[in-house]
């Protein structure tokens, strides 16, 4: 298994949108089209998301040190939520202002041709982008539905860009319809109407990645599967009575810290205790890579009873 969040995403994310971006202003430039002129700042925004995401992938891989004893991982957690701000509010924000000032000052379109010209090319390079962040989370998805597996993801290098692509192409499909309608009636609030429906598909994707974000930075577990394993692996030591439900955290995306409450059995000496505890560790380690500190906690059969 992975255990180290994948770039490979971010980069793609960063050069296509780049591209995009450079093109579709071009083409807003030269037919008047708000929609064109969304999806560029939409593409702009998501480069810098890119590169915002970066930064916290690089601070996230410091090493631990005094003031952070378990490390830096949450790094990547705090820019996603920032990405996904300037999503809701520069990407949707701004995308939805400038449907509502086309509408209220609407102005026919030029020429359409090399608008669509480069919705096409767009639609081929979101389409790589969105299909090398797939690929790449699919290699850690935990489940075989793909909104179940989105949800339960950690890794938000991975999530987010996928998010942002699949955003992409509905607004790319989007802009698409408002040029054409436009240019089809010859009625300006066609492209405006599809400005903000652009604005508002960016704002949706920004509310769920806020949510997710929000649940990563003040703590959630490991998923199900992997809880049910670490139980599973510990319940079949010969030494273990029984144990307490495990207590997981993310301090990271393929970083996980474990406590354990352990009961084992009564004759065991306190070396053979230590030794289950070394044992335990080390397959829980082999199963598990991504769980990096392990606390357990061991208790005599004979000693009081845990609370339940």
């Amino acid at each position: 298994m992975n255990v180290k969040p994948s770039k490979l995403p971010l980069y793609g994310a960063l050069a296509a949108n780049l591209a995009i971006a450079i093109m579709k202003f071009i083409a807003a430039g030269f037919s008047g089209s708000s929609a064109m002129l969304s999806e560029g700042i939409h593409s702009l925004v998501d480069t810098g998301n890119a590169l915002l995401l970066l930064l916290g992938l690089k601070k996230s891989q410091k090493p631990a040190d005094a003031s952070h004893p378990f490390g830096h991982g949450k790094e990547l957690y705090f820019w996603s939520l920032i990405v996904a701000i300037l999503i809701f509010a520069v990407g949707g924000g701004m995308s939805i202002y400038e449907g509502i000032a086309h509408l209220n000052h609407p102005s026919p379109l030029q020429d359409p041709t090399l608008s669509y010209i480069i919705l096409g090319a767009a639609m081929v390079f979101e389409g790589i982008a969105w299909a090398v962040a797939y690929k790449s989370f699919s290699k850690t998805r935990v489940d075989k539905n793909f909104v179940r597996a989105l949800r339960a993801s950690k890794d938000p290098a991975t999530f987010t860009v996928l998010f942002e692509d699949s955003a992409a192409i509905m607004g790319l499909a989007v802009a698409f319809l408002g040029v054409f309608l436009s240019h089809q009636f010859n009625n300006p609030y066609f492209d405006g109407i599809a400005s903000i429906a652009i604005g508002l598909i960016l704002a949706s994707v920004a509310v769920f990645l806020v949510v997710e974000s929000k649940g990563l930075l003040i703590g959630e577990g490991a998923n199900k599967l992997t809880v049910e394993s670490i139980s599973n692996i510990a319940n079949a030591d010969p030494a273990v009575e029984r144990i307490a439900p495990p207590l997981t955290m993310h301090l990271g995306p393929f970083e996980i810290l474990l406590a354990m409450d352990i009961k084992f059995k009564s004759q065991l000496a306190s070396g053979e205790v230590e030794a289950a505890i070394v044992r335990l560790e080390k397959r829980l380690l082999e199963q598990h890579p991504e769980v990096k500190r392990i606390f357990i906690e061991a208790r005599s059969i004979t000693s009081k009873e845990p609370n339940a």
